[in-house]
Parts: structure tokens; C-alpha cells; sequence
């Protein structure tokens, strides 16, 4: 009679755990667009909080990038630097790969998410 009881509280509580494990919030975190340069953080970015597309430039003494930010994605729209890498990376929306502007010691990089690279596509 005792085996039997705590099987059945040791079934229950594996049966509680299972249903924990599968109906749970799976919490994931916003991705968040983080921007540096040189090193130095310049601004983050809620992906998820962005309500309307929006543009700013990133300017200092080695050149300026244009920035647009999109509801989960975020670009470099424009730079004044000679290979354009950045430009052609197109959007991205994940942490997968990071924009990276080396000319301006720019970096964007989306970490707390998931996503996938949109590329060059847009």
C-alpha cells in the first residue's frame, strides 16, 4: 500500500511538471537592436515596441549612416562610406549576423531574440 501511494504522488508530480513544462509563457525576450560605434554604446532599440518606421543618421568625424528602423527590423538605409557593405546587408531581424559598417566603426546587432536575416532582399 505505501509503494503504491508514492508512486501515484510521484507519477502526480511528474505529470505537474510535464504540464508546467508544456503550457508555460515562454517568456522570450524582445529582440533589441543594439548600436555602437567604436565600441561605445549608442543607442538600443526595442524591435517589438517600434509603432512607425523611423530614420536617423549616425554622423561623426569618419562619415554618417542612415539608420530605418521598421517594427521588428532594422537596416542601414544609407552611408557615405566607399564599399556600401552595410547598405547591401539589407535588413535584419535576428541575432543571426550583425550589420557592421567598418569605415565608421558602426555596429548594429540584435540580441534577446530570435528572428531570421531578411539580406539584402529587404
Amino acid at each position: 500500500m505505501k509503494v503504491k501511494v508514492i508512486l501515484l504522488l510521484l507519477l502526480g508530480a511528474v505529470a505537474a511538471s510535464a504540464a508546467w513544462l508544456l503550457f508555460r509563457d515562454g517568456g522570450t525576450p524582445s529582440p533589441t537592436a543594439r548600436i555602437s560605434r567604436d565600441g561605445v554604446l549608442l543607442e538600443e532599440i526595442n524591435l517589438d515596441q517600434v509603432d512607425a518606421p523611423r530614420s536617423f543618421v549616425l554622423e561623426d568625424e569618419s562619415g554618417s549612416n542612415t539608420v530605418t528602423v521598421e517594427k521588428g527590423r532594422i537596416c542601414i538605409s544609407a552611408a557615405d562610406c566607399p564599399d556600401q557593405v552595410c547598405v547591401n546587408q539589407g535588413w535584419i531581424s535576428g541575432g543571426t549576423a550583425p550589420i557592421v559598417c567598418l569605415p565608421h566603426k558602426l555596429m548594429i546587432e540584435i540580441v534577446n531574440g530570435g528572428g531570421t536575416l531578411d539580406g539584402a532582399a529587404g
